[in-house]
């Protein structure tokens, strides 16, 4: 999902002129959330488990992309009760859009990939949705010979814009935030 995107600009280094592509690692890519209970009672906590997605990095032209698919199904918040009420249809209704996308393009600030700007479809609903990265680091993987990149970012969108509404009509605010944490390996 929104993970993807901020690996993307993970992938940053100057010593690079050609364009590199990445794939996710599922194994160390999560998308998650926060969101509010009860207008500010308490705070929601949940994150994906499968993610998989494609990042495309051009270092000597400073751009790039980001195509990323989470599996709305593997939403794990701890609570197996509530991970089912978020896969019906008071909420993500994942039997009928069975995944979160996210296609975005990495802007740089100087020589490092700052944010992703891209559109976020949730619930069959597409939106723009940036993504601030807050760290990132490019390295040769030990085992696999290879680089390998991680990322963190964040976001912030309303969910009742994607139409995941439910608990509005309670107080619940709507306001959800975005945590990224994603690595990806040249291919």
């Amino acid at each position: 999902m929104i993970v993807a995107g901020v690996i993307a600009a993970a992938l940053s280094s100057s010593a690079f002129a050609d364009v590199s592509t990445y794939q996710l690692d599922p194994d160390h890519t999560y998308p998650s959330f926060l969101a509010d209970h009860m207008g500010g009672l308490s705070v929601w906590r949940g994150k994906f488990d499968k993610s998989q997605g494609t990042v495309t990095l051009d270092r000597a032209g400073k751009t790039g992309t980001v195509e990323v698919a989470t599996d709305i199904a593997s939403v794990h918040t701890g609570n197996s009760k509530l991970d089912q009420m978020l896969q019906s249809g008071q909420f993500f209704e994942a039997s009928k859009f069975p995944e979160a996308t996210y296609q975005g393009t990495i802007k740089f600030e100087g020589d490092k990939p700052a944010s992703v700007v891209g559109d976020l479809t949730i619930h069959g609903v597409t939106r723009p949705l940036t993504l601030t990265i807050d760290s990132f680091k490019c390295m040769p993987h030990p085992m696999l010979k290879r680089e390998v990149c991680g990322v963190d970012a964040i976001g912030e969108f309303d969910r009742s814009d994607f139409g995941v509404d439910f608990g509005k009509a309670y107080g619940f605010s709507m306001k959800t935030k975005l945590l990224i944490s994603a690595e990806a390996l040249k291919q």
